[in-house]
């Protein structure tokens, strides 16, 4: 999780590795991040942007409307780039019977702390991904019993890992007026609360191309996109940093903040839009053919790696370390043995390439 010259080991405290930072630790270091280098005193709090269009009969330039409590702007431009991410519009699970569930929802997207769920009976989480498996181990601290449901139809009512309080559970076929949750094995259980953790959506509703960028919320897809950062036929003065997931977040990145940067400066030359246009054509089209689901249009992996180095080379700069790369897959390999909810209790830093098979 470190920059490439800001490291995550050296900001820690007392310089000890912490081998799973919490969420608390990790805003430190990016809140330190952004003071070291003097970030806060460029960024403009407390406003937001309500709308981003290109100047009519001016094709470069950008005009860009914002607004606080007290006042509205409007300023002119001559690029964009859009760094809000994908982790803000909650993607909620479409459940036969949830509109007559009598019980409480929330999304992962609002969830804290445990203590809310002090004493509860049976809470439901839905979505076995890693936010899932983080909050429901969470809640374990102070819940009853926790319960799990899968994105697989097969998997089986079982205790999860070490867990004492934990169940998982396969997808959920339905819930009615009672508060009970059927699940597709025939099981079912009486839940105090349905918890979504379920992902986002990619939304950028300040964002006016005139049709030439497509934002598919359901299939979680935006294009037409090269490399996930630049659009063919409006590069380089419009740009995306974040699009991309299951890969190092940060390093991704900051490799495409670079890349950008670089096109900007004109130290670095893009393709045509023409041959921009092909590689997208190619990327769908390998996507297709090897059965992928539109959804996973901005999945790296199992290539994140070699995205990166791509990148890398664009800029100038070296791939990414031998060493990461190792540690990379070796945790992967390590939660794919034991699973992502024990890996973090057996995977040794000092002893990783043990994994490395």
């Amino acid at each position: 999780m470190s920059f490439t010259d800001y490291s995550f080991v050296e900001k820690a405290e007392n310089r000890k590795r912490v081998n799973f930072p919490g969420h608390k630790e990790v805003l430190k270091f990016l809140n330190e991040f952004a003071e070291d280098y003097g970030i806060i005193e460029s960024i403009r709090f407390n406003s937001e942007v309500v709308r981003v269009e290109q100047v009519e009969f001016e094709g470069n330039r950008w005009v860009v409307r914002s607004k606080t409590d007290e006042f509205s702007s409007e300023e002119l431009f001559d690029a964009v780039v859009i760094c809000n991410g994908h982790h803000t519009i909650p993607r909620i699970a479409n459940i036969p019977g949830i509109n007559n569930w009598p019980g409480k929802q929330m999304h992962s997207h609002n969830y804290r702390v445990p203590e809310p769920f002090m004493n509860q009976a049976s809470p439901l989480l839905i979505g076995d991904g890693p936010s899932g498996l983080d909050i429901c181990q969470d809640i374990a601290t102070v819940a009853k019993q926790v319960h799990l449901s899968a994105r697989s139809s097969e998997a089986e009512v079982s205790k999860l890992g070490n867990s004492a309080n934990i169940w998982n559970h396969s997808k959920i076929d339905h819930v009615d007026e009672s508060g009970v949750v059927s699940f597709l094995d025939g099981s079912s259980i009486h839940a105090d609360i349905i918890l979504h953790c379920t992902g986002y959506k990619y939304d950028f509703p300040f964002l006016e191309t005139n049709g030439i960028i497509s934002v598919d919320h359901e299939d979680r897809a935006v294009g037409p996109l090269y490399k996930h950062v630049f659009p063919p036929k409006l590069s380089p003065c419009l740009s995306f940093v974040g699009i991309p997931y299951q890969t190092i977040v940060f390093l991704t990145h900051e490799l495409q903040a670079k890349w950008i940067a670089q096109v900007l400066s004109g130290k670095v030359i893009l393709p045509s839009e023409k041959m921009m246009l092909v590689d997208v054509a190619d990327h769908n089209r390998h996507l297709e053919e090897d059965g992928i689901p539109k959804h996973h249009t901005h999945c790296l992996h199992p290539h994140e790696l070699e995205y990166m180095d791509w990148i890398a080379a664009q800029v100038g700069m070296p791939p990414v370390g031998a060493d990461l790369k190792e540690m990379y897959w070796s945790v992967y390999k390590c939660a794919s043995v034991v699973g992502y909810d024990c890996c973090r209790d057996v995977w040794d830093i000092e002893n990783f390439t043990q994994w490395s098979f």
